[in-house]
């Protein structure tokens, strides 16, 4: 086997890796780790929602936690396209399921909610890994039950 094809193949691994920890992380709410995937400085937009950031990662994961409390969560990535784009450069897109579902702790008026689309990733590779740099979150659909009354 090519030594460069090889080289290839290991980050193509590496990126399904990391992806796989950020899904397990945010489920977990373990947001140290969470911190861990992302690169130092990153853009995050999900046009859905309006909701674009853009800046250091420890901010936008505290975001993340604060949005997500009482908030159960399960998301499943599949079907990858990575893209070598250099040997510390790549891109990917992921489809995904995610379900989110009110805990005892959530906020009064929070739904069910289970949404379908894509990951659109940009990805890079410094002496800690692979991080995720970029992410743009679309939407094929969104299913949203009521809340649950008391």
């Amino acid at each position: 086997m090519n030594s460069d094809i090889g080289q290839q193949l290991l980050d193509i691994e590496a990126i399904k890796q990391l992806k796989a920890r950020y899904f397990r992380l945010l489920d977990r709410k373990d947001w140290a780790g969470w911190t861990e995937v992302w690169e130092q400085e990153i853009e995050h937009e999900m046009p859905a929602d309006g909701t674009s950031f853009r800046g250091a990662r420890e901010d936008f994961v505290a975001f993340v936690a604060r949005a997500l409390t009482g908030i159960v969560t399960v998301h499943h990535g599949q079907t990858p396209e990575i893209k070598l784009t250099s040997p510390t450069s790549a891109t990917g897109i992921w489809a995904f399921v995610d379900r989110l579902k009110a805990g005892p702790d959530a906020q009064p008026g929070i739904s069910e909610f289970t949404g379908f689309g894509h990951y659109h990733e940009s990805y890079v590779k410094s002496d800690a890994g692979w991080r995720i740099k970029t992410q743009r979150v679309t939407r094929l659909r969104m299913d949203i039950g009521p809340a649950e009354s008391s």
